[in-house]
């Protein structure tokens, strides 16, 4: 029969090994990987969003505001935001081999591009599971800049899930902050489909 002292040093050595391999299976985990699989569970509905910080307010904001996580392929995530009427709006997130590019498509009535369409930026870090931010790209700076926008060569987009039924959405940039809230709790009815799309959902 096993000693007390020896049952207590085999529990112990036990232990220790499992706690290593869950450090492991945690260490390995791909932070970036883990963030764009949340959205799967939310895929293919709408959810209802509302602007909690805006240091530059602007009626063209003034109106109800809708989320639509319309697609989610293996590495590419489509989100057209519904600004009223205003449905020139789509995210894409893309993951790459070491990072993800967030960009912002703009599209007319008609589906043909904004003049300053797509812009966005990349992460250059790991960041984690439930945020990642994205400093704006070379293309994005030449075409702000192309376009009169010099401000915005220092934008910075995040999005980030400060819980299981919250997504927040952020520009910053120096002088600037906006942040869209969006309540992941309860879908509501998909909205008609963004402008460049044909259906509300993925054809």
């Amino acid at each position: 029969m096993l000693s007390w002292n020896r049952r207590i040093i085999l529990i112990s050595a036990t232990l220790l090994v499992f706690n290593a391999h869950a450090n492991e299976g945690v260490q390995d985990a791909d932070p970036q990987t883990t963030f764009m699989q949340a959205f799967k569970s939310f895929c293919g509905k709408a959810y209802s969003a509302r602007i909690v910080e805006d240091s530059d307010p602007s009626p063209a904001w003034d109106h109800p505001l809708v989320v639509h996580i319309r697609d989610c392929e293996d590495s590419v995530i489509r989100i057209p935001l519904h600004v009223g009427d205003d449905r020139s709006r789509t995210w894409i997130l893309t993951q790459q081999p070491g990072y993800i590019d967030f960009q912002h498509y703009h599209l007319h009535e008609d589906g043909s591009p904004d003049a300053v369409s797509p812009y966005g930026g990349k992460t250059l870090d790991a960041g984690s599971a439930t945020r990642q931010s994205f400093p704006v790209d070379e293309a994005s700076k030449a075409l702000f800049t192309a376009e009169g926008l010099d401000v915005s060569v220092s934008n910075t987009w995040t999005i980030d899930f400060p819980d299981e039924q919250t997504m927040h959405y952020q520009l910053s940039r120096p002088g600037r902050l906006f942040e869209v809230e969006v309540d992941l709790s309860e879908p509501i009815p998909l909205p008609p489909p963004a402008w460049g799309y044909t259906s509300p959902t993925p054809d």
